[in-house]
């Protein structure tokens, strides 16, 4: 026998308890019942009046929604607002009741620029939740592995600046001689000179070589590079045969059951060479 829908079951008033509606399984349940979040209110205790202004959104519900839109792969926190509007799940995971009003897609901004702009505060929960997963011998730091990739950035490439790049060295640069210089010495080679020595000389080393022919990837003075004023922390990127745009450069460490135990962001124009100290 045919089923047909019935225009009158979307009317239809229900009691209904939103937890019910939430399946066991979901991520979202999941995660919440890992992390116990009250600990956030006391990082950000201090960049709230006590006892003025009006009273704010639950600053747990503000962390929250940019971590929705990350697990979900979200493009905009614009778009983010209008799931928050009709996903049951994710209502339940901000504390909001299904006729709630949801908080504007500027309110984070907002929020961040006003009190979070500048502090660590992100960097501690992420600092937190690793803790806990320590503590839990979730994390096998036996073997770490690292890698790099590259991010575009908003950024009108349209808008930029040119300027002079400072000399910049890598930051193993004395390990690296010390290492060439011991190996040269044990294959019977004269130590490198430095790249100041012997300025004047043209042509007869004497099988001397230079420093800088192991470590050509040290840039020169004055050399010019293009800056966003939009992106200023960005660098200007081209990746194979794509076009040159502004980016950034995540450096990223887990351990071998894919947990993050640490990251560092770059302009995504300095080699990985330079930012892996960060990293490390």
């Amino acid at each position: 026998m045919i089923t047909e829908q019935n225009e009158k079951a979307r009317k239809q008033i229900e009691f209904v308890c939103t937890d019910d509606l939430v399946p066991q399984d979901h991520l979202l349940r999941i995660i919440d019942k890992a992390i116990e979040w009250s600990f956030i209110y006391d990082l950000v205790r201090d960049k709230y009046s006590p006892d003025q202004c009006r009273p704010s959104i639950d600053p747990v519900t503000l962390i929250k929604i940019p971590l929705i839109q990350y697990l979900y792969g979200i493009k905009s926190m614009r778009q983010t607002i209008k799931e928050i509007e009709v996903n049951v799940a994710f209502r339940w995971f901000l504390g909001l009741e299904l006729y709630d009003k949801v908080p504007h897609f500027s309110t984070f901004g907002k929020n961040y620029s006003r009190r979070f702009e500048g502090t660590d505060l992100f960097e501690q929960i992420f600092q937190r939740i690793l803790e806990e997963c320590y503590r839990f011998k979730l994390i096998d730091p036996t073997e770490v592995f690292v890698d790099a990739t590259h991010v575009k950035a908003r950024a009108n490439n349209k808008k930029m600046q040119k300027r002079i790049a400072q000399q910049e060295a890598l930051f193993y640069e004395e390990m690296l001689r010390k290492e060439i210089t011991s190996d040269r010495a044990a294959h019977g080679k004269k130590p490198l000179k430095d790249k100041d020595d012997d300025n004047n000389s043209s042509g007869s080393s004497g099988g001397n070589d230079n420093f800088e022919d192991y470590t050509d990837d040290i840039p020169l003075d004055g050399k010019t590079i293009k800056y966003s004023t939009t992106a200023p922390e960005s660098g200007w990127f081209r990746k194979g045969e794509h076009k040159h745009v502004f980016a950034y450069g995540i450096e990223t460490a887990c351990d071998k059951n894919g947990w993050i135990l640490g990251f560092d962001v770059n302009p995504g124009n300095e080699h990985d060479s330079r930012t892996f100290k960060g990293l490390l």
